[in-house]
């Protein structure tokens, strides 16, 4: 049920078998040093985000580099980096050598230097597929691998080739077509015996044991990554270690060998860790994930203790969410499609349908993109059931469908016979090459004086035809240069017209946004000592925040001070779009209805929801969690859609929970909202809230804020006013946060009596 990550059957950019984390530009603060472009060569270097090892590679490198006299010594010192170096802006250098290599070639080099360059060539080649496969540009990858091959054969270098074989061996099973993948792997692995190379041998191995596995042939999966893990050993190969570990934890945990699984996964992990490979750490986290999540599965079978399931559970969701962060700021959507998937069954085994929709729609969307036929299946499949679970047949039927396709592409009968075929193929190729090696010595020779005579004549022709077939192509070529230019110059200013017209259209939305909230002016006129932090994720927001006074009806009462903190359904421009349909409902439950009391206005207000969305064709199911107060004197009445209500009196916090029902058709068992009345005592403060603050990512271990830790932080500033309350929390926020992305709109709402 719950994708498991796989090792990266021996990825490779370099033919030191060298993974990379590959991550986006990481946007660094005013106040950051960085390294000086002359030297380093790249733009926004920050030495200090680099590890020792890292620091010590580029330094060493660039020692060389400047003190070089020629660019066969420049290419060799950024090789340095390029092969070695295991944070992201190795991809700088590898661009920066890719450019001196072709620059090289271009300069008509004598016959060594050419050869030298052409080889380089072939691995710079090699490296950027890398890149591109990573990014996801799977066909951009297949053809820079394709080059990479056809200079490798030219120049006969066969490392080069039994590297870029297995490279594109990787694409073809990840897309699913595990006939091609195991004819990639087969050549590397014929290669890689015929030099006697240890670790290449090792790393066949290990691929062709992923291959077994994905096949349910357990016996021969564990025997092949076996084999990979005690060649690894033999070199002392930690990484390999590492991720013969993580496969054999995976073939455990298919064999329902928990325990000894969840040892491989954190054997693996602690190794990726100490050599700081981060993007196999991320996906180590995923793997951990499963196996707690198993074991809570079996735990519940057995109506074991509920601490120990629910603390398991909470574990193996923690480790998804620890993955997905890291592989998003590495830019690995390959990663992000486990993580999101495995988030996405959390979710929906603990029926919170939301967020296990909004996270499988994600884990779709980046299958799609890479062309994974299996996660696609898997994505399908559990939006069948989400869809199903809410009543949604039509969606669902289609998500089953779309299942069903994928795995009746999956279990296509080339597929299962392929790895039987292959074996044997490999097999009588194997003593084939013993056999022809002898035969081909004996016609060598016959065939050498004539090929003498032969060579001096089809020289010259040949000569001649190279020069024709040059010509030729030179022109085509920039004839066809002189084409797309034309087309990159016409399609670039309808990109750019067409980003204006959206920035625009956002930007016109915000306005109508900020037109619907309460100024600064009215907060204060009705609620003296407040604040409001309000934080939209994006330029528009899901979550509002709304207020309304209700006039007195004699001399004797004062007036009542309506106000609310809400969080509609998603955020951006589609949740915005929400916010206003549910803030227009509220206006008319108060103003339109008459209505005062919180209770009374949730119920009408949701019955004015659910009547606008059930004017459209479409089955419309969005709505709001929210928390809304009415304030009259010292009297306090409030109701609560998921979001409760905080009381800080005398150092404690007195919580109000919140029916567990939101404002909108999501629950087809519909009651009313309950009423809670309070009498305050002056110095007490009240506080309403969304849940994005709670729920930020952030801290030295990327996770989530909480409530507990929101709970001590408003209790340690209740000697400080409203507005150094704000400042604080909002600080506290951004802090907390970092460098990782906002993940949802924040809104809270504080009062002080």
């Amino acid at each position: 049920m719950f994708h498991t990550l796989f090792s990266i059957f021996g990825l490779m950019h370099k033919y030191l078998v060298i993974s990379i984390v590959f991550l986006l530009l990481t946007v660094i603060g005013q106040s950051q040093n960085y390294a000086p472009k002359d030297y380093y060569l790249i733009d926004s270097l920050s030495l200090d985000n680099l590890t020792i090892s890292d620091k010590e590679i580029i330094n060493n490198s660039l020692i060389l580099y400047h003190k070089a006299a020629n660019d066969t010594s420049r290419i060799k010192a950024l090789d340095n980096i390029c092969e070695n170096m295991m944070d992201d802006k190795w991809i700088n250098y590898q661009y920066i050598q890719h450019q001196i290599i072709e620059n090289g070639l271009e300069n008509q080099p004598n016959e060594t230097s050419k050869k030298f360059l052409l080889k380089a060539h072939a691995k710079s080649l090699n490296n950027i597929g890398f890149i591109h496969k990573n990014k996801g540009n799977i066909q951009l990858a297949i053809s820079y691998y394709n080059k990479s091959l056809k200079v490798q054969k030219l120049v006969n270098d066969k490392n080069g080739l039994a590297s870029t074989l297995n490279n594109i061996g990787i694409i073809y099973k990840n897309k699913g077509d595990i006939k091609s993948a195991l004819d990639y792997y087969q050549q590397s692995l014929m290669i890689r015996e015929e030099l006697k190379d240890t670790k290449g041998i090792a790393l066949a191995f290990n691929n062709i044991g992923m291959i077994y596995l994905q096949q349910k042939d357990y016996k021969n999966a564990t025997d092949y990554n076996q084999k990979s893990l005690a060649l690894r050993e033999e070199l002392n190969d930690k990484n390999g270690i590492a991720m013969s570990c993580n496969n054999l934890g995976v073939i455990s945990s298919a064999l329902m060998e928990d325990e000894k699984a969840l040892k491989y996964h954190l054997k693996a992990h602690r190794i990726y860790q100490e050599i700081g490979k981060l993007s196999s750490v991320a996906k180590s986290l995923n793997n951990i994930g499963n196996i707690y999540h198993k074991q809570a599965n079996k735990l519940s079978a057995k109506h074991g203790n509920a601490d120990s399931i629910k603390n398991l559970k909470e574990k193996a969701l923690d480790s998804y969410i620890e993955s997905f962060n890291s592989h998003k700021k590495l830019s690995n959507r390959e990663g992000m499609i486990f993580s999101t998937y495995n988030i996405a069954w959390s979710y929906f085994e603990s029926n919170q349908l939301y967020k296990a929709k909004e996270n499988v729609l994600l884990s779709l969307k980046y299958a799609k993109e890479l062309g994974y036929p299996e996660n696609i299946r898997n994505a399908a499949n559990l939006l069948s059931k989400i869809y199903e679970a809410e009543n949604d047949g039509m969606n669902a039927l289609k998500m089953y469908k779309v299942f069903t396709l994928m795995q009746d592409s999956i279990n296509n009968l080339d597929n299962q016979k392929a790895t039987a075929q292959q074996q044997a193929k490999y097999e009588y190729e194997k003593q084939k090459m013993l056999d022809d090696a002898q035969n081909e010595k004996l016609i060598a020779i016959e065939l050498e004086e004539k090929e003498k005579q032969k060579i001096l004549t089809y020289a010259t022709a040949a000569g001649l035809g190279i020069v024709i077939i040059f010509l030729i192509f030179v022109f085509n070529r920039l004839q066809v240069t002189k084409k797309q230019k034309s087309i990159i110059v016409s399609q670039k200013e309808v990109v750019e017209s067409a980003h204006q017209e959206i920035k625009d259209s956002i930007t016109y939305a915000k306005r109508i946004q900020s037109a619907i909230l309460p100024t600064k002016k009215i907060v204060k006129e009705y609620l003296k000592e407040s604040f409001i932090l309000y934080k939209p994720k994006d330029v528009v927001a899901g979550d509002f925040y709304w207020m309304e006074s209700v006039a007195p009806t004699s001399n004797n009462e004062k007036a009542n001070i309506l106000f609310a903190a809400a969080d509609c359904t998603g955020h951006g421009v589609p949740g915005a779009m929400v916010s206003v349909v549910c803030n227009n409902a509220l206006n008319r439950s108060v103003r339109e209805y008459g209505l005062t009391e919180p209770g009374k206005i949730l119920d009408k207000t949701r019955e004015l929801v659910i009547e606008e969305f059930d004017k459209s064709d479409e089955n419309v199911r969005d709505g709001m969690d929210i928390a809304l107060c009415s304030l009259e004197g010292n009297v306090l009445k409030y109701a609560g859609a998921y979001n409760p209500l905080w009381i800080v009196r005398n150092g404690e916090i007195i919580e109000t929970k919140a029916d567990k029902q939101p404002v909108g058709r999501l629950l087809d068992k519909l009651s009313s909202y309950t009423t809670h009345s309070f009498k305050l005592h002056k110095g007490d403060s009240i506080y309403i809230f969304s849940d994005g603050y709670v729920d930020q990512f952030g801290g030295e271990k990327g996770k989530k804020f909480k409530a507990k830790a929101f709970r001590l932080l408003l209790l340690s500033i209740q000697n400080k006013s409203m507005a150094e309350q704000k400042k604080i929390i909002n600080s506290t926020f951004e802090t907390w946060r970092g460098n990782l992305e906002q993940i949802d709109d924040v809104c809270i709402i504080g009062v002080r009596i």
